[in-house]
């Protein structure tokens, strides 16, 4: 009698189940954004992008206004 009580109990307070993440999950979605941040890191700053982004720069700064 006395488990149905306490299931009973957490199952009204919302105690019973998750309300957010653990340790490990925070830990693999901050690897996953790191992880993340670093391949945009690197194709941002490829020889392709970077001359891509100052030709644009290089037109709007040149445009007639």
């Amino acid at each position: 009698m006395r488990i149905i009580w306490f299931r009973l109990r957490a199952a009204v307070s919302g105690r019973g189940r998750d309300a957010g993440m653990s340790t490990s999950e925070y830990a693999m979605g901050t690897i996953a954004a790191c992880a993340f941040a670093a391949v945009l890191y690197k194709v941002v700053t490829s020889d392709v992008v970077s001359a891509a982004l100052q030709s644009t720069i290089g037109k709007a700064l040149d445009a007639p206004f």
